[in-house]
Protein backbone atom coordinates (compact mmCIF):
# COMPACT_ATOMS: atom_id res chain seq x y z
CA UNK A 1 0.00 0.00 0.00
CA UNK A 2 1.30 3.52 -0.59
CA UNK A 3 1.34 5.44 2.47
CA UNK A 4 -0.24 9.67 2.14
CA UNK A 5 1.46 11.69 4.56
CA UNK A 6 -0.50 13.59 6.65
CA UNK A 7 -0.46 16.99 5.41
CA UNK A 8 -0.74 15.93 1.80
CA UNK A 9 -4.35 14.18 2.54
CA UNK A 10 -5.19 17.32 4.07
CA UNK A 11 -3.89 19.26 1.27
CA UNK A 12 -6.08 17.33 -0.87
CA UNK A 13 -9.04 17.23 1.05
CA UNK A 14 -8.65 20.87 1.29
CA UNK A 15 -8.27 21.43 -2.34
CA UNK A 16 -11.54 19.28 -2.69
CA UNK A 17 -13.47 21.54 -0.20
CA UNK A 18 -11.95 24.34 -1.79
CA UNK A 19 -13.06 23.19 -5.62
CA UNK A 20 -16.26 21.80 -5.15
CA UNK A 21 -17.33 22.38 -1.66
CA UNK A 22 -17.91 26.45 -2.61
CA UNK A 23 -20.31 27.87 -5.13
CA UNK A 24 -21.81 24.75 -5.80
CA UNK A 25 -24.14 26.30 -8.74
CA UNK A 26 -23.12 26.00 -12.17
CA UNK A 27 -22.00 28.70 -13.79
CA UNK A 28 -22.41 29.54 -17.57
CA UNK A 29 -18.70 28.22 -18.26
CA UNK A 30 -19.45 25.04 -16.26
CA UNK A 31 -21.97 24.02 -18.32
CA UNK A 32 -21.39 21.16 -20.71
CA UNK A 33 -21.72 21.67 -24.07
CA UNK A 34 -21.56 18.00 -25.38
CA UNK A 35 -24.09 15.82 -24.72
CA UNK A 36 -23.09 12.70 -21.94
CA UNK A 37 -21.88 9.93 -24.19
CA UNK A 38 -23.09 5.53 -22.80
CA UNK A 39 -20.66 3.54 -23.28
CA UNK A 40 -20.56 -0.21 -23.04
CA UNK A 41 -18.16 -0.36 -20.43
CA UNK A 42 -18.38 1.75 -17.44
CA UNK A 43 -15.41 3.68 -15.75
CA UNK A 44 -15.25 5.13 -12.65
CA UNK A 45 -13.55 8.49 -13.18
CA UNK A 46 -14.41 10.30 -10.03
CA UNK A 47 -11.82 12.04 -8.08
CA UNK A 48 -9.54 9.73 -6.24
CA UNK A 49 -6.99 10.39 -3.56
CA UNK A 50 -3.12 10.81 -4.75
CA UNK A 51 0.42 10.42 -3.19
CA UNK A 52 1.99 13.46 -3.32
CA UNK A 53 5.55 13.24 -3.33
CA UNK A 54 7.71 15.25 -0.82
CA UNK A 55 9.97 17.79 -2.74
CA UNK A 56 12.96 17.82 -1.05
CA UNK A 57 17.23 17.36 -1.98
CA UNK A 58 18.12 13.47 -0.57
CA UNK A 59 21.97 14.04 0.92
CA UNK A 60 23.61 10.22 1.30
CA UNK A 61 25.52 10.94 4.40
CA UNK A 62 28.95 10.05 4.26
CA UNK A 63 29.61 9.30 1.07
CA UNK A 64 28.95 12.69 -1.14
CA UNK A 65 25.88 11.72 -3.31
CA UNK A 66 22.88 13.94 -3.23
CA UNK A 67 19.38 13.75 -5.15
CA UNK A 68 16.81 16.26 -6.49
CA UNK A 69 13.20 15.98 -7.37
CA UNK A 70 12.35 19.77 -7.11
CA UNK A 71 10.95 20.29 -10.65
CA UNK A 72 8.58 20.08 -12.61
CA UNK A 73 8.10 16.71 -14.03
CA UNK A 74 10.02 15.04 -11.47
CA UNK A 75 9.09 11.57 -9.75
CA UNK A 76 11.26 10.41 -6.85
CA UNK A 77 9.54 9.09 -3.67
CA UNK A 78 12.84 8.00 -1.82
CA UNK A 79 16.41 8.10 -2.27
CA UNK A 80 18.51 5.58 -0.07
CA UNK A 81 21.98 4.22 0.75
CA UNK A 82 22.17 0.69 0.16
CA UNK A 83 26.01 0.60 0.67
CA UNK A 84 28.85 2.71 -0.33
CA UNK A 85 28.72 2.40 -4.20
CA UNK A 86 24.68 2.03 -4.85
CA UNK A 87 21.76 3.78 -4.05
CA UNK A 88 18.22 2.55 -3.96
CA UNK A 89 15.97 5.12 -6.17
CA UNK A 90 12.04 4.31 -4.94
CA UNK A 91 9.30 5.06 -7.30
CA UNK A 92 5.89 5.34 -6.87
CA UNK A 93 2.55 5.95 -8.90
CA UNK A 94 0.44 8.36 -7.66
CA UNK A 95 -2.55 6.08 -7.10
CA UNK A 96 -3.84 2.48 -7.47
CA UNK A 97 -5.32 0.66 -9.28
CA UNK A 98 -3.01 2.33 -12.68
CA UNK A 99 -1.11 1.22 -15.47
CA UNK A 100 2.48 0.03 -15.62
CA UNK A 101 4.11 2.84 -17.09
CA UNK A 102 6.66 3.36 -14.03
CA UNK A 103 7.85 7.19 -14.31
CA UNK A 104 10.52 8.69 -12.76
CA UNK A 105 12.75 11.87 -13.14
CA UNK A 106 15.22 13.55 -10.90
CA UNK A 107 18.74 15.31 -10.75
CA UNK A 108 21.79 13.71 -8.98
CA UNK A 109 25.23 14.67 -8.41
CA UNK A 110 28.19 13.78 -6.05
CA UNK A 111 30.80 16.03 -4.31
CA UNK A 112 33.32 14.32 -5.76
CA UNK A 113 33.45 11.87 -9.62
CA UNK A 114 32.69 8.67 -9.19
CA UNK A 115 30.60 6.05 -11.12
CA UNK A 116 27.76 5.01 -8.77
CA UNK A 117 24.62 2.62 -9.34
CA UNK A 118 21.06 3.17 -9.06
CA UNK A 119 18.60 0.54 -8.00
CA UNK A 120 14.92 1.06 -8.93
CA UNK A 121 12.55 -0.33 -6.24
CA UNK A 122 8.98 -0.11 -7.48
CA UNK A 123 5.83 -1.49 -5.59
CA UNK A 124 5.28 -5.00 -6.13
CA UNK A 125 3.83 -6.39 -9.35
CA UNK A 126 4.64 -3.32 -11.37
CA UNK A 127 8.81 -2.98 -12.86
CA UNK A 128 10.92 -1.14 -14.88
CA UNK A 129 9.47 0.07 -18.66
CA UNK A 130 11.46 2.89 -19.69
CA UNK A 131 15.00 2.98 -20.75
CA UNK A 132 16.78 5.91 -18.73
CA UNK A 133 17.47 9.08 -20.61
CA UNK A 134 20.30 11.17 -19.59
CA UNK A 135 20.44 15.30 -19.40
CA UNK A 136 24.19 16.42 -19.11
CA UNK A 137 25.15 20.04 -19.96
CA UNK A 138 21.83 20.61 -21.73
CA UNK A 139 21.65 17.40 -23.84
CA UNK A 140 19.87 14.33 -23.56
CA UNK A 141 21.33 11.00 -24.39
CA UNK A 142 19.57 7.03 -23.89
CA UNK A 143 21.97 5.59 -21.65
CA UNK A 144 23.90 2.84 -22.85
CA UNK A 145 22.66 -0.84 -22.77
CA UNK A 146 26.10 -1.79 -20.66
CA UNK A 147 25.47 0.27 -18.04
CA UNK A 148 22.23 -1.55 -17.49
CA UNK A 149 21.68 -4.48 -15.78
CA UNK A 150 18.25 -6.85 -14.43
CA UNK A 151 18.47 -8.95 -11.80
CA UNK A 152 15.52 -10.87 -9.45
CA UNK A 153 13.06 -8.59 -11.08
CA UNK A 154 15.32 -5.54 -10.28
CA UNK A 155 16.68 -2.94 -12.75
CA UNK A 156 19.70 -1.34 -11.91
CA UNK A 157 22.05 1.47 -14.15
CA UNK A 158 25.40 2.79 -13.55
CA UNK A 159 25.93 6.63 -14.08
CA UNK A 160 29.36 8.29 -13.98
CA UNK A 161 28.75 11.25 -11.07
CA UNK A 162 30.23 14.85 -10.98
CA UNK A 163 30.21 18.33 -9.16
CA UNK A 164 27.67 18.96 -12.59
CA UNK A 165 24.28 18.03 -12.27
CA UNK A 166 23.01 14.90 -14.14
CA UNK A 167 18.93 13.93 -15.01
CA UNK A 168 17.67 10.82 -14.97
CA UNK A 169 14.48 10.19 -16.34
CA UNK A 170 12.37 7.39 -17.77
CA UNK A 171 11.78 10.08 -20.92
CA UNK A 172 13.11 13.47 -21.94
CA UNK A 173 11.59 16.01 -19.32
CA UNK A 174 9.31 18.09 -21.35
CA UNK A 175 6.80 20.06 -18.93
CA UNK A 176 3.98 22.14 -19.26
CA UNK A 177 6.73 25.35 -19.34
CA UNK A 178 8.81 23.46 -22.00
CA UNK A 179 5.43 22.57 -23.84
CA UNK A 180 4.30 26.61 -23.81
CA UNK A 181 7.94 27.25 -25.05
CA UNK A 182 7.74 24.81 -27.59
CA UNK A 183 4.45 25.66 -29.12
CA UNK A 184 5.24 29.53 -29.16
CA UNK A 185 8.09 29.40 -31.17
CA UNK A 186 5.89 27.17 -33.19
CA UNK A 187 3.83 29.94 -34.07
CA UNK A 188 6.28 32.43 -34.32
CA UNK A 189 4.82 34.97 -37.30
CA UNK A 190 2.43 32.47 -37.59
CA UNK A 191 -0.15 34.24 -35.25
CA UNK A 192 -2.56 35.63 -38.60
CA UNK A 193 -3.80 32.29 -38.98
CA UNK A 194 -2.63 30.17 -35.79
CA UNK A 195 -4.58 31.60 -32.70
CA UNK A 196 -3.81 30.68 -29.59
CA UNK A 197 -6.68 29.84 -26.96
CA UNK A 198 -7.39 28.33 -23.11
CA UNK A 199 -9.93 25.63 -23.37
CA UNK A 200 -9.90 26.18 -19.86
CA UNK A 201 -7.55 25.47 -16.31
CA UNK A 202 -6.73 22.38 -14.93
CA UNK A 203 -7.68 20.81 -11.41
CA UNK A 204 -4.50 22.78 -10.27
CA UNK A 205 -5.47 25.88 -11.87
CA UNK A 206 -2.98 25.65 -14.96
CA UNK A 207 -3.62 26.35 -18.78
CA UNK A 208 -4.84 23.72 -21.12
CA UNK A 209 -3.46 25.46 -24.49
CA UNK A 210 -4.83 24.91 -27.92
CA UNK A 211 -4.14 26.21 -31.47
CA UNK A 212 -7.22 27.04 -33.12
CA UNK A 213 -5.75 27.06 -36.76
CA UNK A 214 -7.43 27.91 -40.17
CA UNK A 215 -6.97 30.30 -42.99
CA UNK A 216 -9.66 32.78 -44.31
CA UNK A 217 -13.06 32.66 -42.29
CA UNK A 218 -13.17 29.58 -40.44
CA UNK A 219 -17.57 29.60 -40.98
CA UNK A 220 -18.66 26.27 -42.11
CA UNK A 221 -14.98 24.86 -42.29
CA UNK A 222 -15.02 21.01 -41.31
CA UNK A 223 -12.70 20.40 -38.05
CA UNK A 224 -9.94 18.06 -37.58
CA UNK A 225 -8.99 17.97 -33.93
CA UNK A 226 -5.27 16.07 -32.84
CA UNK A 227 -4.30 15.94 -29.15
CA UNK A 228 -1.80 14.17 -27.03
CA UNK A 229 -0.19 14.19 -23.26
CA UNK A 230 -3.42 13.06 -21.79
CA UNK A 231 -0.39 10.33 -20.26
CA UNK A 232 2.40 12.19 -19.13
CA UNK A 233 5.27 9.73 -19.86
CA UNK A 234 4.19 9.05 -23.20
CA UNK A 235 7.01 11.23 -24.89
CA UNK A 236 7.31 9.55 -28.10
CA UNK A 237 3.27 10.10 -29.18
CA UNK A 238 4.23 13.57 -28.13
CA UNK A 239 6.91 13.92 -30.34
CA UNK A 240 4.87 12.53 -33.48
CA UNK A 241 2.35 15.17 -32.49
CA UNK A 242 5.03 17.89 -32.74
CA UNK A 243 6.10 16.84 -35.91
CA UNK A 244 2.61 16.43 -37.30
CA UNK A 245 1.63 19.52 -36.11
CA UNK A 246 4.73 21.29 -37.48
CA UNK A 247 4.06 19.71 -40.72
CA UNK A 248 0.56 20.91 -41.41
CA UNK A 249 1.98 25.00 -40.58
CA UNK A 250 4.91 24.65 -42.45
CA UNK A 251 2.99 27.39 -45.66
CA UNK A 252 3.44 24.86 -48.22
CA UNK A 253 1.32 24.90 -51.11
CA UNK A 254 -0.19 21.65 -49.75
CA UNK A 255 -0.25 23.59 -46.04
CA UNK A 256 -1.90 26.54 -47.76
CA UNK A 257 -4.69 24.86 -49.63
CA UNK A 258 -5.58 22.73 -46.68
CA UNK A 259 -5.64 25.25 -44.20
CA UNK A 260 -8.36 27.22 -46.82
CA UNK A 261 -10.48 24.54 -47.08
CA UNK A 262 -10.03 23.44 -43.18
CA UNK A 263 -9.91 23.90 -39.35
CA UNK A 264 -7.33 22.29 -36.75
CA UNK A 265 -7.76 22.38 -33.19
CA UNK A 266 -4.30 21.07 -31.63
CA UNK A 267 -4.30 20.22 -27.98
CA UNK A 268 -0.65 20.30 -26.95
CA UNK A 269 -0.66 19.20 -23.34
CA UNK A 270 -3.79 17.76 -22.05
CA UNK A 271 -2.69 17.10 -18.68
CA UNK A 272 -0.29 19.59 -17.87
CA UNK A 273 -0.86 18.11 -14.17
CA UNK A 274 -0.01 14.94 -14.58
CA UNK A 275 2.80 16.04 -16.28
CA UNK A 276 4.29 18.65 -14.21
CA UNK A 277 4.28 16.24 -11.03
CA UNK A 278 5.63 13.56 -12.82
CA UNK A 279 2.80 11.37 -12.64
CA UNK A 280 2.71 7.64 -13.95
CA UNK A 281 -0.41 8.12 -15.83
CA UNK A 282 -3.24 10.33 -13.98
CA UNK A 283 -4.51 13.86 -13.71
CA UNK A 284 -4.69 15.56 -10.10
CA UNK A 285 -8.14 14.11 -9.88
CA UNK A 286 -6.19 10.73 -9.55
CA UNK A 287 -8.05 9.49 -13.02
CA UNK A 288 -6.97 8.06 -16.57
CA UNK A 289 -8.12 11.22 -18.42
CA UNK A 290 -8.42 8.43 -21.66
CA UNK A 291 -10.93 7.16 -19.61
CA UNK A 292 -13.44 9.79 -18.70
CA UNK A 293 -14.59 10.62 -22.59
CA UNK A 294 -18.25 9.98 -20.92
CA UNK A 295 -19.53 12.19 -18.61
CA UNK A 296 -16.19 14.30 -18.15
CA UNK A 297 -16.08 13.84 -14.06
CA UNK A 298 -12.27 15.29 -14.81
CA UNK A 299 -11.89 19.62 -15.11
CA UNK A 300 -9.49 18.87 -18.42
CA UNK A 301 -11.55 16.62 -20.02
CA UNK A 302 -14.81 18.57 -19.44
CA UNK A 303 -12.88 21.91 -20.85
CA UNK A 304 -11.41 19.95 -24.03
CA UNK A 305 -14.80 19.13 -24.39
CA UNK A 306 -16.29 22.11 -24.19
CA UNK A 307 -13.87 23.70 -26.66
CA UNK A 308 -14.05 21.46 -29.26
CA UNK A 309 -18.40 21.46 -28.85
CA UNK A 310 -18.31 25.36 -28.96
CA UNK A 311 -15.90 25.87 -31.83
CA UNK A 312 -18.22 23.02 -34.36
CA UNK A 313 -21.29 25.42 -32.85
CA UNK A 314 -19.77 28.87 -33.33
CA UNK A 315 -18.10 27.65 -36.93
CA UNK A 316 -21.54 26.01 -37.98
CA UNK A 317 -19.70 23.09 -38.78
CA UNK A 318 -18.81 19.57 -37.83
CA UNK A 319 -15.82 17.46 -36.59
CA UNK A 320 -14.69 15.05 -39.15
CA UNK A 321 -11.50 13.39 -37.70
CA UNK A 322 -9.96 13.04 -34.18
CA UNK A 323 -6.56 11.71 -33.53
CA UNK A 324 -4.78 11.39 -30.26
CA UNK A 325 -1.20 10.81 -29.93
CA UNK A 326 0.28 8.48 -27.10
CA UNK A 327 2.74 5.63 -26.76
CA UNK A 328 2.93 1.82 -26.14
CA UNK A 329 5.48 -0.63 -26.69
CA UNK A 330 5.52 -0.61 -30.26
CA UNK A 331 3.87 1.65 -33.04
CA UNK A 332 0.26 0.56 -33.90
CA UNK A 333 -3.19 2.90 -35.22
CA UNK A 334 -6.13 1.61 -33.05
CA UNK A 335 -9.29 2.35 -34.82
CA UNK A 336 -13.01 1.96 -34.49
CA UNK A 337 -14.26 -0.65 -36.37
CA UNK A 338 -17.31 0.64 -38.08
CA UNK A 339 -15.71 2.80 -41.16
CA UNK A 340 -18.88 3.03 -42.89
CA UNK A 341 -21.08 5.40 -40.64
CA UNK A 342 -18.18 7.80 -40.42
CA UNK A 343 -18.15 10.82 -42.21
CA UNK A 344 -14.88 9.33 -44.46
CA UNK A 345 -15.86 5.82 -44.76
CA UNK A 346 -12.83 5.46 -47.09
CA UNK A 347 -9.86 7.97 -45.28
CA UNK A 348 -8.66 5.15 -43.15
CA UNK A 349 -7.65 2.98 -46.31
CA UNK A 350 -6.77 5.67 -48.22
CA UNK A 351 -4.57 7.00 -45.23
CA UNK A 352 -2.63 3.45 -44.18
CA UNK A 353 -2.23 2.74 -48.36
CA UNK A 354 -0.75 6.68 -48.50
CA UNK A 355 1.88 5.68 -45.80
CA UNK A 356 2.69 2.47 -46.80
CA UNK A 357 3.90 3.71 -50.39
CA UNK A 358 5.33 6.55 -48.93
CA UNK A 359 7.48 4.95 -46.50
CA UNK A 360 10.13 2.67 -47.87
CA UNK A 361 9.18 -0.91 -46.36
CA UNK A 362 7.01 0.18 -43.76
CA UNK A 363 3.75 -1.76 -43.07
CA UNK A 364 0.93 -0.51 -41.04
CA UNK A 365 0.17 -1.89 -37.56
CA UNK A 366 -3.60 -1.61 -37.05
CA UNK A 367 -5.78 -3.01 -34.58
CA UNK A 368 -9.90 -2.16 -34.91
CA UNK A 369 -12.37 -1.80 -31.92
CA UNK A 370 -15.71 -1.51 -31.49
CA UNK A 371 -16.03 1.92 -28.96
CA UNK A 372 -16.58 -0.09 -25.64
CA UNK A 373 -14.57 2.45 -23.70
CA UNK A 374 -15.28 6.40 -22.84
CA UNK A 375 -11.68 6.99 -24.62
CA UNK A 376 -11.39 10.00 -27.08
CA UNK A 377 -11.13 7.59 -29.97
CA UNK A 378 -14.43 6.52 -29.37
CA UNK A 379 -15.88 9.55 -28.16
CA UNK A 380 -15.26 10.99 -31.74
CA UNK A 381 -16.98 8.27 -33.49
CA UNK A 382 -19.61 8.43 -31.20
CA UNK A 383 -20.34 11.86 -30.36
CA UNK A 384 -19.61 13.32 -33.77
CA UNK A 385 -19.26 10.18 -35.86
CA UNK A 386 -15.90 11.42 -37.35
CA UNK A 387 -13.32 8.83 -38.67
CA UNK A 388 -10.91 8.61 -34.97
CA UNK A 389 -7.57 7.21 -34.00
CA UNK A 390 -5.28 6.47 -31.33
CA UNK A 391 -1.63 7.37 -33.19
CA UNK A 392 0.49 5.37 -30.41
CA UNK A 393 4.29 5.21 -30.99
CA UNK A 394 6.75 2.61 -29.56
CA UNK A 395 9.02 3.69 -26.62
CA UNK A 396 12.00 2.64 -28.31
CA UNK A 397 10.95 4.00 -31.89
CA UNK A 398 13.85 6.14 -32.92
CA UNK A 399 13.21 10.17 -32.95
CA UNK A 400 14.26 10.04 -36.73
CA UNK A 401 11.60 7.68 -38.06
CA UNK A 402 9.23 9.40 -35.89
CA UNK A 403 9.48 12.63 -37.53
CA UNK A 404 9.51 11.03 -40.86
CA UNK A 405 6.81 8.71 -40.42
CA UNK A 406 4.49 11.93 -38.54
CA UNK A 407 5.82 14.01 -41.98
CA UNK A 408 4.51 11.51 -44.20
CA UNK A 409 1.29 11.38 -42.07
CA UNK A 410 0.42 14.98 -42.07
CA UNK A 411 0.68 15.32 -45.77
CA UNK A 412 -1.14 12.34 -46.69
CA UNK A 413 -3.86 13.51 -44.24
CA UNK A 414 -4.03 17.02 -46.00
CA UNK A 415 -3.95 15.65 -49.50
CA UNK A 416 -6.79 13.22 -48.73
CA UNK A 417 -8.74 15.68 -47.09
CA UNK A 418 -8.52 18.10 -50.25
CA UNK A 419 -9.25 16.05 -52.44
CA UNK A 420 -12.28 14.71 -50.81
CA UNK A 421 -13.21 18.28 -50.25
CA UNK A 422 -13.09 18.83 -54.34
CA UNK A 423 -15.32 15.82 -55.04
Amino acid sequence: MIKIKFLDNLFYISFVILLFGCGASKTAKDEILAKKITFDKYVNTISKKIDLQEKKIYRLENIGVCASNKFDGARLNNFKKLNDSTALVVINPENEPINNSANYGFKIWSEESKSFYLKFIYPEDYNHRYIPKLKKNGEWSTINNSSISKKRGFTTIKVNLTTDTLTVAAQEIHNSTDVKNWYTGLIKNKEIFVKTYSAGKSYLGKNIPVLDIYKGGKKNKEIIVILTRQHPPELTGYYAFQNFLKTILNESKLSDDFLTKYRVLAFPIVNPDGVDLGHWRHNYGGVDLNRDWSIYNQPEIKQVVNFIEKSKIEGESKIILGIDFHSTSKDVYYTNKDKASTSMPNFEKEWFNALEKNIPTYKVNKRGSNPGKPVSKAWFFKAHKAVALTYEVGDKTPKSFIKFKSEVAANEMMKILINNKNK
